[in-house]
């Protein structure tokens, strides 16, 4: 992936999602490249689903079924989610599909902070009618992913279908996750990939879904 030399990213916590009466970690990044313009809000919810005036979701990258895409992915993780994109998209699709990869990945991994106390696996099956798609998920401060799955189309809207795989790609190697997302089935490329969003989601919420002891790191090692 090609980040220009001209970027700056930063990272602060920040809490200015709504606040939930159960306990959140909350990030903020700002990145700016010659290529694409990145703010986003994240917050996790840590004990529980966030009541439903809490869960915030607003995505806006100018690519309307990429919104769509991670709509879904904050509403079924049950993440609260404000991302705006100014991208390069007279040039094509990958610079903004990428870098909101990358930013999204980078919130997430300073919103969760050091990862104790939580179950760290989680996997999960997603069908969308004819379509099934599963994601298996390690929050191992190891980045990798693997992504199986074939797409008909070269594009579904805006949305280049390579760059459905590479979105995950560039989620994965800036949250310090390993990921596999394997689309098992369909006919409709919408109906896979919304299926592949949607397990990711699911997947997520599991990992860090509390468990055993808050100040426990979940490894053998003692660290991750």
């Amino acid at each position: 992936m090609s980040i220009t030399a001209a970027t700056t990213a930063s990272i602060a916590t920040a809490a200015p999602l709504p606040a939930a009466a159960h306990t959140t970690r909350t990030a903020r990044i700002d990145r700016i490249t010659g290529e694409t313009k990145i703010a986003v809000d994240l917050a996790l919810p840590l004990t529980g689903p966030f009541p439903a005036a809490a869960h915030t979701i607003s995505v806006n990258t100018g690519i309307g079924f990429f919104d769509h895409m991670l709509h879904a992915l904050a509403k079924h993780s049950g993440f609260s989610l404000r991302l705006t994109c100014d991208g390069d998209l007279h040039v094509d699709d990958r610079h903004s599909v990428e870098d909101c990869g990358l930013a999204l990945g980078s919130a997430f991994k300073q919103a969760l902070g050091a990862p104790r106390g939580i179950r760290r696996y989680g996997h999960a099956y997603a069908p969308l009618d004819e379509a099934l798609a599963r994601a298996v998920v390690d929050i191992s401060g190891r980045p990798h992913c693997d992504f199986t799955g074939e797409f008909k189309r070269d594009q579904i809207g805006a949305l280049s279908t390579e760059m459905i795989p590479h979105f995950f790609e560039s989620f994965a190697s800036t949250a310090g996750i390993t990921l596999h997302v394997d689309v098992l089935k369909g006919n409709n490329d919408h109906h896979k990939a919304e299926a592949a969003f949607k397990a990711l989601a699911v997947a997520l919420r599991e990992a860090i879904a509390p468990y055993g002891s808050a100040d426990v790191v979940p490894s053998t090692k003692g660290v991750l």
